[in-house]
């Protein structure tokens, strides 16, 4: 008997991610769930106040999501490697660098990608080997490592500025994973992308970028660097963004399956 209830079951699940879940997504533009944890990561009390201190966007969920917004950090600090160069990582480094990459990814139901294994940190500016030249963050999918200068990571986190090394870094990581992989999250990502690079490939479009000055210079080095840019100011100046560029603002609230509301 319970054998078949396994059988039924089995089924079941083949139906939803084989039929329904593709059908959902061609009309919805969505997954047809995000979040299912039969048991909930839990954080101590200090590591919720770092969270309500640092994270706006923490503060403004319900505390339904705010459960599942801890149980992605921990999940998160528990699945990848922190690594100091020259620095003590602290549990205060992990929560931030984590909160940085749930909050991009809260509206994907797969988020622990396997893109990478290391976060390396560096005090300030680094020395890369790899070009030559002094870095503030990259990323690395031949080494499946993220890198950062703590000094330019935490500035970004601190100032509105529509500078954030975190976001921009993880940026990468998010439209690399969108080529490599073939669920719910990625297939949006790759076709929101799609519309968002035509800003970048059409002269006209990318004049009126240009002319309004709201993305910085460095957006227009090649498509990769544009999209990272774009999510630094989604994130940091959302209301202008969304008055400026309406259009390009729904694009990417669609490619990241972003919620506005709590």
């Amino acid at each position: 008997m319970f054998f078949l209830f396994l059988l039924v079951v089995f089924f079941l699940l083949i139906i939803i991610f084989r039929i329904i879940e593709p059908a959902y997504l061609l009309f919805f533009n969505k997954p047809l769930y995000i979040f299912w944890y039969p048991v909930l990561n839990k954080l101590n009390g200090f590591d919720k106040t770092i969270l309500r201190e640092e994270f706006p966007y923490y503060l403004n969920l319900s505390d339904k999501k705010k459960s599942y917004f801890e149980h992605r950090v921990k999940s998160f600090i528990k699945r990848y490697n922190f690594i100091g160069k020259e620095i003590e990582v602290t549990q205060e480094m992990k929560l931030i660098i984590a909160g940085t990459y749930v909050m991009l990814t809260f509206g994907m139901r797969n988020y622990l990608f396997e893109l990478f294994d290391n976060i390396i940190i560096y005090p300030s500016v680094y020395y890369s080997t790899i070009n030559q030249e002094y870095h503030k963050g990259e990323y690395n999918p031949r080494m499946k490592a993220v890198v950062f200068s703590w000094e330019d990571f935490l500035s970004g986190h601190q100032t509105k500025d529509n500078i954030n090394l975190g976001l921009h870094e993880f940026g990468h990581v998010l439209h690399f994973y969108s080529r490599k992989s073939s669920d719910p999250g990625a297939v949006i990502f790759y076709d929101e992308f799609t519309e968002i690079e035509k800003y970048f490939d059409n002269e006209d479009l990318k004049n009126q970028l240009k002319e309004k000055h709201y993305f910085r210079d460095y957006a227009y080095t090649n498509k990769f660097e544009f999209l990272a840019v774009i999510f630094e100011h989604f994130f940091e100046t959302p209301e202008i963004f969304k008055k400026e560029f309406p259009k390009l603002y729904e694009h990417v609230k669609a490619m990241i399956n972003f919620k506005e509301e709590a």
